[in-house]
């Protein structure tokens, strides 16, 4: 098996939960309490400015032109693609980028995205590069299997959250994070492969936690 397949089965359990989750099979039934999703969309909105700073971390360590391109091009996916889903939705809600400010990262939050950092200051391009693809991976996971849900895409409100996820052009930048995973950690010793599977797994650990957090309103 590649890196990225060891990687793949290693989080399937935690995955299974993710996608059997109460708040993510609501978007995909379109039962999910708008609170809630207001709740997470503002938590992810902060999620997402740390996670681009993980993605800058690899322009740092880059001592190649092409990979401090590539990780440059996901900063820009980041604050200029991906953001664009939750513009979208504040903008439905009536939430302004100031009131997104005048929130405080719920605990399970910035636990998430300081264990990313840590992660990433401490280590090489190939840290930064596992502990970003369990969020971008999993997404993409939960967007293509609520896609094939009858109607779900089509829903009124959560249906442009899953056709985001889904979609061709999210699916095609986290395969090039798979790509270049493989290509880096190819031929690694089994040490190099438990420490990169062991932050995947906790990363996942972390998007299940993310989830939990969504539908408990946590503080």
């Amino acid at each position: 098996m590649t890196i990225s397949e060891r990687l793949y089965q290693a989080a399937q359990p935690v995955w299974k939960e993710c996608l059997e989750h109460p708040f993510v099979k609501g978007i995909g039934d379109g039962s999910l309490p708008v609170e809630h999703f207001r709740y997470y969309l503002l938590q992810d909105y902060l999620y997402l400015f740390d996670y681009a700073r993980v993605f800058a971390l690899g322009i740092v360590k880059s001592h190649d032109p092409k990979l401090m391109q590539f990780f440059s091009k996901n900063v820009d996916n980041i604050l200029n693609g991906e953001m664009k889903i939750h513009r979208s939705y504040m903008e439905r809600l009536g939430i302004t980028e100031d009131h997104v400010f005048q929130v405080k990262p719920a605990l399970k939050n910035a636990a998430y995205t300081n264990y990313m950092l840590s992660v990433s200051h401490a280590g090489g391009i190939a840290e930064v590069l596992v502990s970003i693809l369990a969020c971008s991976w999993s997404y993409a996971e939960i967007g293509q299997v609520l896609a094939q849900k009858p109607g779900a895409a089509e829903h009124p409100f959560y249906g442009e959250w899953i056709t985001g996820y889904a979609s061709s052009e999210y699916n095609s930048s986290n395969q090039s994070l798979v790509t270049l995973t493989d290509k880096l950690l190819e031929g690694c010793s089994e040490e190099t492969y438990q420490r990169m599977e062991d932050i995947f797994v906790m990363c996942s650990r972390f998007e299940l936690d993310f989830w939990e957090m969504s539908w408990r309103l946590e503080p």
